[in-house]
């Protein structure tokens, strides 16, 4: 079942994926659907999120197989960049060691790759018993806030939160905390860029490290003042680093990871 996506900018320009994270969906991409005019921008939404909510049960696997689908159904020979955040992030790694010679750049922000089993234990009753606050507006903000969701997206992304079967969550979450960098991971051709935030979690940093050790054609960058969330919390920052990146190679101020 082909997954719902929204495109922008000009189809003459190499094709820009983005995959969203857990939580939200497509329309967290929008600053950079505007700013990258000159390339032919898509944004997935994620097996049960956002408006491909009534696909197959989510998995990374399956989201990766239908992302990729995507690509090989409008690429046409383009440059292809994909770029994603968080679960989205984890779906892209599963993509290019899926298809190792398919992407050309990939930008890995906040990738889990170190499975947390002890927490996963803990997903089905704490969804169970937080699930009746997600509707709770001021709940919401809260989260809101963590994720760096301002007012403009407030809205959609509370009626998405409230609208979110408790069994679609424990399933992304699950699955999050599961990931691990697949064996082929090492075989992916294309450039890969990685991030994290400097005020990420521990094991988010770690996972950076792990990532960077197990392809030689990563690149990696500590973001200062940053915590998870960088594309929602200083777009044009991100935007232009990313740009840069491609078209120069060259990175942003940060603590090179290696």
């Amino acid at each position: 079942m082909t997954l719902f996506y929204q495109e922008a900018g000009t189809k003459d320009g190499p094709l820009m994926l983005f995959i969203h994270g857990g939580g939200v969906s497509s329309w967290m991409w929008e600053k950079q659907m505007q700013y990258f005019s000159q390339y032919h921008c898509v944004a997935i939404d994620l097996p049960e999120q956002g408006k491909s909510n009534h696909t197959a049960l989510f998995s990374i696997k399956y989201s990766a197989e239908r992302a990729i689908e995507v690509i090989e159904k409008i690429a046409n020979n383009k440059t292809i960049i994909v770029i994603g955040f968080s679960l989205g992030a984890q779906v892209a790694i599963q993509m290019l060691s899926s298809k190792p010679n398919l992407i050309h750049y990939a930008i890995i922000n906040s990738a889990l790759v170190r499975p947390n089993s002890l927490a996963k234990k803990f997903v089905k009753p704490t969804v169970k018993l937080t699930s009746p606050l997600i509707k709770n507006k001021a709940f919401s903000k809260l989260q809101a806030k963590t994720l760096y969701v301002d007012k403009e997206y407030f809205e959609t992304y509370y009626k998405e939160s409230s609208f979110m079967k408790s069994d679609t969550l424990v399933r992304i979450l699950e699955e999050n905390m599961s990931f691990e960098l697949p064996k082929d991971f090492h075989k992916a051709k294309g450039k890969i860029l990685v991030t994290v935030g400097e005020r990420e979690r521990s094991i988010m940093k770690k996972s950076a490290k792990d990532i960077i050790a197990n392809n030689s054609n990563c690149s990696g960058i500590m973001l200062p003042n940053v915590g998870h969330g960088i594309s929602l919390m200083n777009p044009d920052f991100f935007n232009q680093m990313v740009e840069q990146w491609i078209t120069t190679g060259q990175l942003p101020d940060g603590k090179i990871i290696k």
